[in-house]
């Protein structure tokens, strides 16, 4: 074998690696692979991968060596310790302007820290979130790079070739320095928990609420993804509700409700929390795996607890389509709530993020993948600094039209006692976000009556602060001023 032949290196045979790999031989790259399990690489090169250029390695020096300069390797492994030890392996055989790729799940902090710490060695480093799944990787991803933007032209050509396109634009592009791919990707996972238990919600309201068959939901979903709500989770929900026992029931109805996460929704709504943005509707969207996992719990719970007797009784259609407005408008305040995160995040971390171009990558390839991505595109090329997607035209005239059939849904789950806490978390939302006034004035009165935290005064400029005697028994010395 030749040395120095391989236009890119992938460590890491699992689904994803080996789709990515078999998606750049199809467009002409040639790839060297290694995965610590040898033998996976020759059952690699004997099945999916036979007949085509790919050469395996069976060691990270011959790896190394078969890759042209600069060498550009992608870790396709578990995120975290995994990632660093290959990383420490791999170093003593790279030169100067050496590229690593890590392509999976990472924290972005971890990518912040690996892209210093390789810059100091001279080895460049990009950090990339890879959406899709495995067709995803097989036949076009969206791929959001970040970390060191020295290493780009090098990535670009094999980066946007390989991933999913939409109307000639490919959906990756450089997303920012150090972490900054990674953040990007984490958000997109937690949009990801929030749409899906949206329509979980949606289909629950349908199928407990109005009584409807998984036929007739099954319809629904069909036409749903004819319209506004056009995506590829709505796609593949449609397609799950046709799939059928062999005594003709659903499959659907006989998968255990307790549902699984891999951390990426966690990962974001802890964030939120140390920037202060309100990610109130994936948070909910979190906590609900998190109750559904506690299924000997529930059961117990729901013969001891007492229901609610009530039916819903009314135009089934007209309940259908007003669930179909909550969905709609819940997933604009979803939306919402992740640019808002990404913008708090651009201003703390000193990223220089390009809104527009993110729903451009998010548009095709990657899960959460749909119609409604355009508008958000739109949106921000009408106005680049625009502040909240809700400030936008076309998303203000859009929840106008969905508001009185979001409330509608909002309170049958309420009357009949169904569980649908992203669709209430995101209306409550959304009347906090409208309003000049909240009730936080008693809140910090409070703060200040127990703790002497101050508080400022609407007849008094922004950032003096007050504190009261409220007892009378008190001082007037106060605690440290709130952040605001």
């Amino acid at each position: 074998m030749a040395a120095q032949q391989a236009d890119i290196g992938l460590v890491g045979l699992a689904v994803m690696g080996q789709n990515l790999v078999l998606n750049m031989n199809d467009n002409g790259f040639t790839v060297s692979v290694y995965n610590r399990t040898t033998s996976k690489v020759d059952d690699f090169l004997e099945g999916p991968a036979k007949g085509t250029n790919i050469i395996g390695c069976h060691d990270l020096k011959t790896f190394v060596a078969s890759l042209k300069s600069p060498r550009r390797i992608m870790l396709m492994v578990k995120a975290g310790p995994v990632v660093d030890s290959f990383i420490e392996q791999l170093v003593p055989y790279l030169e100067h302007g050496d590229i690593i790729i890590d392509g999976g799940n990472s924290l972005y902090n971890d990518s912040d820290r690996r892209t210093y710490e390789l810059h100091q060695k001279g080895i460049l480093f990009v950090g990339t979130g890879v959406s899709g799944g495995e067709e995803g990787a097989r036949h076009g991803p969206s791929i959001m790079p970040g970390g060191n933007h020295a290493a780009w032209p090098a990535v670009k050509p094999i980066f946007q070739a390989i991933a999913a396109q939409v109307n000639g634009e490919a959906c990756c592009d450089w997303v920012g320095n150090d972490g900054a791919g990674h953040y990007v990707k984490m958000v997109h996972n937690g949009i990801e928990y929030g749409d899906m238990q949206l329509i979980c919600e949606a289909y629950q309201l349908m199928r407990e609420g109005l009584g409807m068959t998984g036929d007739e939901i099954q319809t629904v979903f069909a036409d749903w993804n004819e319209g506004v709500l056009d995506s590829y989770l709505i796609e593949i929900t449609r397609d799950i509700l046709a799939v059928k026992e062999d005594d003709g029931s659903l499959l659907v109805d006989h998968i255990l409700d307790a549902a699984g996460q891999k951390g990426t929704g966690k990962w974001t709504g802890m964030n939120a929390l140390d920037l202060g943005i309100p990610l109130t509707l994936i948070g909910e969207a979190v906590f609900a795996r998190c109750l559904s996992a506690r299924k000997e719990e529930r059961v117990i719970a729901s013969e001891k607890l007492p229901k609610i007797a009530a039916e819903f009784s009314g135009d089934k259609t007209e309940m259908v389509n007003a669930i179909r407005d909550a969905l709609y408008a819940s997933k604009i305040i979803s939306y919402a709530q992740g640019y808002m995160l990404m913008h708090e995040a651009a201003d703390t971390y000193g990223w220089e993020l390009n809104y527009g171009g993110i729903a451009l990558m998010w548009r095709g390839g990657c899960i959460i993948r749909s119609q409604f991505l355009a508008n958000i595109r739109e949106a921000f090329d009408r106005k680049p600094d625009l502040k909240n997607l809700l400030l936008d035209q076309f998303f203000i005239d859009a929840i106008t039209e969905a508001l009185p059939g979001w409330r509608k849904a909002v309170g049958l789950a309420i009357s009949l006692g169904i569980p649908a806490p992203t669709f209430g978390s995101a209306l409550s939302f959304y009347d906090g976000y409208r309003s000049a006034r909240l009730p936080a004035n008693l809140l910090q009165a409070q703060r200040d009556y127990f703790g002497a935290h101050t508080y400022e005064r609407t007849d008094e400029p922004r950032g003096e602060f007050f504190h009261t005697n409220w007892t009378g028994r008190g001082g007037d010395i106060s605690a440290t001023n709130y952040d605001v």
